[in-house]
């Protein structure tokens, strides 16, 4: 059946006011449910631009595609001029009329200057006596934000210190969630009534998004695409550049690339939500740990003081967490034997839990103090579960579970909007097109068929867009950037199974989108470009509430463009906005301004993809 286009609200709210210039906290009763709402705001309406040049802000590579959008009503050709930071002419060409562009309410032109060669910092694009951002053309250009969007999730690590020698002095914090007055938690949480007798160890891993929450179903994915970045790069033979003692994290030169001691973090946290042995619904995982009731905004990690509750065990949950730590013994098998084996056994009880308890659903009312992550179609969960057991162990089970399910021969597993926490079922093909597997030829050529095919679809859409977006126009959700990330990736595998460049040219103007190259000019991504995200929804990373924390740290990407403005600071700034410009950069506006796990995720993904040479 077609999965859902439409994910979930981000679980990442709580209730606050902003009045006569202080921070005063009001009650959940008193705003809708998951809202943070000030009632001023420091942020510009954000509007789309009657005229601009729109450009990758952080550059382009220069063996690349490098493309730019001109918004102009113009129905002729247009003279464009490229210009070095001394303000010399280096390229020159006219403008391809686009026309209208649905999803911006724009009219565009196309400039293409991927002919030029040249590398250097600080050039410009000049169409029609307009001047872009300015920008780069050099091979490194990726580095940076490879490094900084991981980073991104030991800056979200619950339950160990922040260290200012790894994320600087302005994001350094002791740990929170440890127990430690004023936190109640994540050493002994109890369940919500009814769920489970005692407390249970959920300490560590990652914060979700904006809140303090941990969900298994979001760190399931997000974890997942971290070590298959690092599984893709190896193959490729580029993963010494996630190696060890290559990214900012605390575990650095202990031999193990630093990539998987980052998801470690992570997976160690998965593996504590599985109920133990002994326990009724043993094998099952827990859906998600997080405040009784929703946390203030602002709040210091170490500073909650919010009774901690574990929620009851859901069959997507267990089955994220068979996927994940299926995966872990495979990718970490050469590295830590005795963490692998771990996994695999964690992996073995989640699937066989699972397929004891195939229908328990999160409920959709679950969302006092959290997002309720619910999902009504677990069956895409038990294939990407079955494929990762397969692709690990090669047992005949596995591989009989993954022939007999519907989502393997279903030819809309991909999505026009990407695949998210809820449709997760595009991840079993991706791990049957890429890991060696025992399925017979003719249907491992079909598996592959279909992941090039969703690739094909994603590069059609570009084409048909004033700003080559991977997504429709009706596809400006909550969470967009972190579908069109999604969509990124998708292409990058295709180009990895058939080596045509076009795929490699999609994914990198995925890129272009996120970095600028989109109706209102915004660099989604904090740190990069001219124009760049700053004022994100967060508890801590929240200067524009209290100027006393920092904004949030770079790499960190923005929800991004969201029709439904799910939120009154985008009810009040963005009314009337077209889909693709329904975003503003104020920390109230957590549909169109949040940060997560899974969005970072493919950000990271695709900016190792982008960052390697030859």
């Amino acid at each position: 059946m077609p999965l859902p286009l439409l994910p979930r609200p981000r679980g990442a709210r709580a209730a606050t006011a902003l009045l006569t210039g202080a921070l005063l906290l009001i009650s959940a009763q008193s705003a809708p449910a998951g809202a943070d709402s000030p009632t001023t705001s420091s942020a510009a309406t954000a509007s789309a631009a009657p005229s601009a040049v729109q450009v990758n802000q952080l550059g382009y590579l220069p063996d690349g595609p490098k493309r730019a959008t001109v918004v102009s009503a113009s129905t002729t050709a247009l003279a464009w001029q490229l210009r070095d930071a001394a303000g010399r002419t280096t390229a020159s060409g006219t403008t391809t009329v686009r026309g209208a562009d649905a999803a911006s309410g724009q009219s565009a032109h196309l400039v293409d200057f991927s002919s030029y060669q040249g590398a250097g910092t600080g050039y410009t694009l000049t169409v029609d006596g307009r001047t872009s951002h300015p920008f780069d053309i050099r091979a490194n250009l990726y580095d940076g934000l490879r490094a900084d969007a991981m980073s991104f999730f030991y800056q979200q690590r619950s339950g160990i210190p922040i260290e200012a020698r790894l994320a600087g002095a302005a994001y350094a914090r002791p740990a929170g969630h440890l127990g430690v007055a004023p936190n109640r938690g994540d050493t002994a949480v109890p369940c919500v009534s009814g769920v489970c007798d005692g407390t249970r160890d959920v300490r560590g891993g990652w914060y979700d998004a904006g809140d303090q929450g941990k969900y298994v179903v979001n760190g399931g994915l997000a974890v997942w695409q971290l070590v298959n970045s690092f599984e893709r790069a190896k193959r490729s033979g580029h993963a010494g550049a996630l190696g060890d003692s290559t990214l900012r994290v605390p575990e650095r030169g202990n031999g193990i690339p630093d990539v998987l001691d980052e998801a470690r973090w992570e997976l160690e946290f998965l593996m504590r939500m599985q109920v133990p042995e002994g326990k009724r619904e043993a094998g099952m995982a827990y859906h998600k740990v997080h405040d009784a009731a929703w946390t203030g905004l602002p709040t210091r990690p170490e500073q909650d003081a919010e009774p901690r509750e574990l929620h009851a065990p859901s069959t997507a949950a267990t089955l994220n967490l068979a996927a994940a730590a299926a995966q872990c013994a495979r990718v970490y098998a050469p590295y830590d034997a005795a963490f692998a084996a771990r996994c695999l056994d964690s992996a073995r009880r989640a699937w066989a839990a699972a397929r004891a308890n195939p229908g328990v659903l999160a409920p959709a009312s679950d969302s006092t103090g959290g997002g309720a992550y619910d999902d009504s179609e677990v069956g895409d969960e038990f294939y990407w579960a079955a494929a990762e057991l397969y692709a690990t162990t090669g047992e005949a089970s596995y591989r009989d579970a993954v022939t007999s399910s519907p989502y393997h021969t279903a030819s809309d597993v991909f999505t026009p909007g990407g695949f998210s926490w809820q449709g997760t079922g595009p991840l079993g093909r991706i791990v049957l097109a890429t890991v060696r597997n025992g399925l017979p030829a003719a249907d491992l050529a079909r598996v592959r068929a279909s992941v090039v095919s969703a690739a094909d679809g994603r590069l059609s859409a570009m084409a048909g867009q004033g700003y080559a977006v991977p997504l429709p126009a009706d596809g400006y959700v909550w969470g967009s950037n972190g579908q069109v990330a999604n969509n990124g990736t998708v292409m990058a595998v295709a180009y990895e199974l058939t080596k045509q460049r076009r795929y490699r040219t999609g994914a990198l103007e995925t890129l272009d989108y996120l970095l600028g190259r989109n109706a209102l000019g915004q660099s989604y991504v904090t740190g990069y470009g001219e124009h760049a995200s700053q004022n994100q929804h967060h508890r801590f990373w929240a200067h524009q509430y209290d100027a006393s924390l920092p904004n949030p740290p770079a790499g960190s990407l923005a929800g991004g463009a969201n029709a439904g403005l799910q939120d009154p600071v985008a009810q009040e700034k963005l009314p009337g906005c077209a889909p693709a410009a329904c975003y503003i950069d104020d920390i109230g506006s957590y549909s169109t301004n949040e940060v997560a796990i899974n969005w970072n995720a493919p950000l990271a993904w695709l900016a190792a993809f982008a960052a390697e040479r030859g």
